[in-house]
């Protein structure tokens, strides 16, 4: 019931802070897609101190380390003095303390858990005695996890409503808020408005807030539904990819709101005092506070040390470059977990040269496997597909064997089915159980061979025109700085996953190829490159490919470090040799990989011990995917060739002498380092608030609805990563940094591309990733500063100074 003081709503700001607290909220891809997302995309346009107050007061979190973080890697020299000096310095001026000694001292000492605002829920709890937050998450789980079923469930829920009359229809006849004690609960629905919109105009009213106070309160209550109001968000976001609009988070909010209001309506008497305290925070501004300042400039002394590190191995001497046509170039993923291998293949012959691209290949697909309908969006969710594919080619026999292959998942289906339905699971257990003896005792000694995707070759449906054709393969070599000096032998290797028992199987395949593995865009692109009217028409531009150039694509298997080469696809009698030397490479660079690897991994003893990881139904670490990952480099791979850099670094291939425009550049920064950013961000997220942004323990997971996990049987639905993804049962596997993104290119240019988009300049002037560009020598001479800036990275002993743009 509205306050008597309550000022009234103005109805287009009600909405609109409806539309931003939505747009808050960060996107979660179904686990058949899975890709790293950015959990903090709705703060981007602001710095971490500010970010940090805003996600404390809706949500509870911290955005950094606790202090005694920074302080033992402080005591142990990896941030050194220096470090946090340069940090202090970089600092807002009204958010760092004084001096160096003043923030040391703010680093020795600890800090209050921080504590989100109230909503009427937890009021209303902390009153009664009942864990009415509680109570919500569990009704809300329970309908949720039917209304976004993706198949999972036998019994679907109708279809066709909206979310929030989806789940008024239920709730009406729900009976358990009324037991816990809300009494007329059911009543309180069925007269609530007809739709979400009026529910969040009349609610907020009723529950006496400002219009100021909107915005922050509404993030609040959608980051209490966790990872449902994150789906919701991922609907308007592939509805708005598309040009059209979905409603979704508002109908999740309107749902909340009408609990807020219940419990107003029967504690208000006890909770009156307490909820307009909070309203009024509610409605307060966002503005960091001193100790959010100090946190951000240890937060980026750490960055600042590891980047000094990063420096000095790039400051060494360079590797001598190939004087002749290379025996073997093979084109991997830009991957952190490629780095390892490429390394251990380069090491193995001279002749031997490894680049670096985004491991969609530049061809943005919309793929239909064979004996599917399923549309796989195989291309980096920030894009939509412009080319449909699909495996096998139009041939009488390659469709019979497509109808057979029909046939038979139907069956497995039917036959899944039967053994879970609620009246014969019993009694097939007891009829057929000793059959599965076999399967079990396999599965559990870890015997059996994890199958390698092998479709039939893809091929373009409906075909491309010549044109078409030829004008993706001269961009797609251009991006990659690959238009001379071929090897007789080009491998293009996407990459893949082969785990069982795994959820988040998807998450550690190619996230540039939406959560699938690669191998259908290398195949694709080595058919592209190997069409004689291509070539012809690569050469009168100028890319002149060698008759005796052939391009294969291939499966790197990244838990395994296995590569598989779909030699089939073209065959060629005369390159036999060259494969065969080629797979004695790949092998012995596998197990180069795999024994550093083994190191790395928990219960792992050496190389032998990684593929029978894969294979372990039990294993919660099969891999360790992109934890690490500190860099992206776009230099030419001569400025990191024979660098260890441990599989922190996305390393792509770029030579800006042959970027006529810089359209290339402009590319890597708006795509692939968007992309790795979200990975970074997301396992930064997934550690410094993993009760919101982590996926939390990977024993207790249960799949619900196809899209996503839950631990237990019910709750909110978990985001972000697993805590055994970053953690090895004694200490962090990553380091929660953000990325580090060094260009090898003129400042002025990548300033140019700044300025065309803002999104992108702001993940940098907000500190989100750190810019780098390097020199001619590939050494870090400039960081970027924010307004479009740059600093020259001088010796310790030489003070920096702060330049133009052109320098």
């Amino acid at each position: 019931m509205t306050t008597p003081h309550s000022p009234p709503i103005d109805v287009e700001a009600a909405l609109a802070a409806a539309e931003r607290a939505a747009r808050a909220i960060p996107p979660l891809w179904p686990l058949a897609s899975s890709v790293a997302v950015n959990p903090f995309l709705g703060q981007a346009g602001e710095p971490l101190a500010a970010a940090a107050a805003r996600l404390r007061r809706v949500a509870g979190i911290a955005l950094t380390m606790p202090r005694a973080w920074y302080a033992e890697r402080f005591r142990s020299g990896t941030i050194t003095d220096a470090d946090l000096e340069a940090a202090l310095d970089a600092a807002p001026e009204a958010q760092r303390p004084e001096t160096l000694a003043a923030l040391k001292q703010a680093l020795r000492s600890a800090v209050p858990a921080p504590i989100a605002l109230p909503t009427v829920a937890a009021l209303a709890a902390e009153a009664s005695g009942v864990d009415w937050p509680g109570l919500i998450d569990e009704r809300l789980g329970h309908w949720a996890a039917g209304y976004f079923d993706q198949g999972q469930a036998l019994w679907a829920m109708p279809q066709g409503r909206s979310a929030y009359g989806a789940w008024r229809a239920i709730a009406i006849h729900d009976l358990t808020p009324e037991i816990a004690g809300l009494k007329g609960f059911a009543a309180t629905v069925a007269e609530a408005p007809a739709t979400a919109g009026e529910v969040v105009l009349r609610t907020a009213g009723h529950l006496g807030l400002s219009n100021a106070a909107l915005e922050s309160y509404f993030h609040r209550l959608l980051t209490s539904m966790g990872g449902w109001a994150q789906i919701a968000r991922y609907r308007l976001w592939q509805a708005e990819l598309g040009g059209g609009a979905d409603s979704t988070v508002t109908d999740l909010l309107a749902i909340r709101l009408i609990w807020e209001e219940a419990l107003l309506g029967q504690y208000g008497s006890l909770v009156a005092s307490p909820w307009q305290e909070a309203a009024a925070a509610f409605a307060q501004p966002i503005a960091p506070t001193a100790g959010d300042g100090i946190d951000a400039i240890l937060q980026e002394a750490a960055e600042r040390a590891a980047q000094r590190r990063l420096g000095a191995m790039l400051a060494g001497p360079p590797p001598a470059s190939l004087a002749e046509r290379p025996a073997l170039q093979m084109a991997f993923c830009i991957d952190v977990r490629s780095e390892v291998f490429r390394r251990a293949l380069e090491s193995l012959a001279p002749g031997i040269q490894t680049l670096g691209f985004a491991g969609f290949f530049g061809l943005g697909i919309a793929h239909r496997r064979f004996a599917s309908d399923v549309i796989e969006t195989r291309l980096p969710v920030l894009l939509r597909p412009g080319i449909t594919t699909c495996s096998g080619e139009a041939r009488p026999e390659v469709e019979e064997a497509d109808q057979a292959a029909r046939i038979g998942a139907r069956a497995r289906r039917a036959w899944g089915r039967f053994k879970l339905a609620a009246i014969s699971s019993f009694a097939f257990v007891e009829a057929t159980g000793p059959i599965y003896i076999g399967k079990l005792l396999r599965d559990g000694l870890r015997l059996a061979r994890n199958p390698v995707p092998n479709d039939p070759a893809p091929r373009f449906d409906p075909a491309l025109e010549l044109a078409t054709r030829l004008d993706m393969a001269a961009s797609v070599l251009k991006a990659m700085s690959l238009t001379d000096g071929f090897a007789r032998l080009v491998l293009l290797a996407g990459h893949g996953a082969n785990v069982l028992n795994n959820p988040h199987t998807s998450a550690l395949h190619c996230g540039a190829c939406g959560g699938y593995s690669g191998e259908v865009n290398a195949r694709l692109l080595a058919g592209l490159l190997n069409d004689r009217e291509v070539r012809e028409g690569l050469s009168a531009r100028g890319i002149a490919i060698p008759a005796d150039t052939l391009f294969l694509g291939a499966l790197h298997d990244t838990t395994t470090d296995e590569v598989t080469i779909y030699e089939g696809d073209h065959l060629s009698p005369s390159h036999r040799e060259d494969l065969e030397r080629a797979t004695g490479w790949l092998a012995a660079a596998g197990v180069l990989a795999r024994g550093e690897r083994s190191m790395r991994l928990p219960q792992a003893s050496d190389a032998r011990d990684i593929p029978r990881r894969a294979r372990d139904w039990a294993q919660v670490r099969p891999e360790w995917a992109l934890a690490g990952c500190q860099a992206f480099v776009a230099a030419p791979r001569r400025r990191t060739a024979g660098r260890d850099l441990e599989g922190r670094a996305f390393l792509h291939d770029y030579d800006w002498q042959r970027d006529e425009g810089f359209s290339v550049l402009e590319l890597i920064l708006t795509a692939p380092v968007v992309v790795a950013s979200w990975i970074s961000l997301q396992y930064y997220g997934s550690i410094v608030a993993p009760d919101l942004f982590g996926a939390g323990n990977k024993l207790l997971h249960n799949v619900t609805g196809g899209i996503g996990v839950v631990e237990g049987n019910g709750g909110l639905l978990r985001a972000g990563l697993p805590w055994q993804s970053v953690h090895d049962g004694e200490k962090l596997v990553h380091e929660p940094l953000r990325l580090a993104v060094l260009i090898e290119a003129p400042r002025e240019a990548i300033v140019t591309i700044l300025e065309r988009h803002p999104d992108v300049r702001a993940l940098f002037d907000n500190t989100w990733l750190h810019l780098f560009a390097l020199d001619d020598q590939g050494r870090m001479a400039w960081r970027y500063g924010g307004g479009l800036r740059w600093t020259s990275v001088a010796p310790a002993d030489v003070e920096p100074r702060t330049v133009a743009t052109a320098a």
